[in-house]
């Protein structure tokens, strides 16, 4: 089959199924990881002919197309902050609010760094990508990386072998685990950063369902009559391992700011502030560790 037929082919079989752009995207991504070719080169080269083994590749990953596997997923990779990061139906497929929060901390914290050794905690790092897009913009960070998830905790050490970063991988529970074991090996912590589960089962109804059929369920949702569990649990072990003057860091659900902004108060956290993603919505949180604690 010529790569031209292909394209087409590829169209109709997912037309109905996703908007006409997206499927161009699609066709587009594995067409650079199965021909090597990227967009530019599929315009020149409409008549090169693809290989049965190449073809087979791209009828497999209709069949997922079909039902609604993320395109990261059957890539297996996708990029964030400018980074190439590994995803399998073990870690969550990184977003881009969640950009915004490595951003603001690298924004906040720059300077700091380039002056001294900063020691920085990720809570439920799943593929990693907080924990090494830091490690890789903020010079003189020792950072940690905490997950509950043996595979997600492999998925991570990949992923800083891949973009040449020194990050510490522990495996834990944070809703059992006692402060000692995280001082223990740190000293305490200049930073602590989070993007914990926040998905309550009531907004199930309106996630998509290559999300919600996909995507790991243990890193997504919370029960609804304990929404802040996370958040809670995070902020009382921040108030014991943070330095004093530490910095705290959430990325949180956008109907949960407020409820989140009083749990830190009333922790001892000053200077918070509620930020906005480029959408309007509240998805980021900071406070900072009370001196007198």
């Amino acid at each position: 089959m010529i790569l031209k037929s292909l394209r087409t082919y590829f169209k109709d079989e997912l037309l109905g199924y996703y908007p006409d752009t997206e499927i161009e995207s699609f066709f587009n991504m594995l067409s650079e990881q199965i021909l090597n070719m990227k967009r530019i080169d599929i315009s020149q080269n409409l008549y090169a002919v693809v290989s049965g083994k190449k073809y087979d590749k791209f009828q497999k990953a209709i069949t997922k197309l079909k039902n609604y596997e993320p395109i990261q997923y059957i890539i297996g990779e996708t990029e964030f902050y400018g980074l190439p990061f590994k995803v399998n139906p073990s870690v969550l497929i990184p977003r881009p609010e969640t950009e915004e929060l490595v951003q603001w901390i690298i924004d906040c914290h720059s300077k700091q760094s380039e002056e001294s050794e900063l020691n920085i905690l990720d809570i439920g790092t799943g593929s990693g990508c907080i924990a090494i897009a830091l490690a890789k913009n903020l010079p003189n960070a020792k950072v940690y990386a905490l997950d509950v998830s043996e595979k997600a905790l492999k998925t991570a050490k990949e992923n800083a072998l891949k973009n040449n970063v020194e990050v510490e991988f522990v495996q834990g529970n944070i809703l059992n685990l006692c402060h000692a074991e995280l001082v223990s090996a740190s000293q305490k912590f200049d930073i602590i950063v989070s993007n914990p589960p926040y998905v309550r089962e009531l907004e199930k109804e309106m996630m998509s369902a290559n999300v919600l059929d996909q995507e790991p369920h243990l890193a997504l949702f919370v029960e609804d009559d304990d929404a802040l569990l996370f958040y809670r649990k995070i902020t009382e072990l921040s108030s014991s391992v943070l330095k004093p003057n530490g910095y705290l860091y959430f990325e949180i659900n956008e109907n949960l700011g407020t409820h989140i902004k009083e749990l830190l108060a009333n922790n001892s956290f000053n200077d918070i502030e509620l930020k906005k993603d480029i959408f309007g919505k509240d998805r980021m949180i900071k406070g900072i560790k009370s001196n007198s604690l």
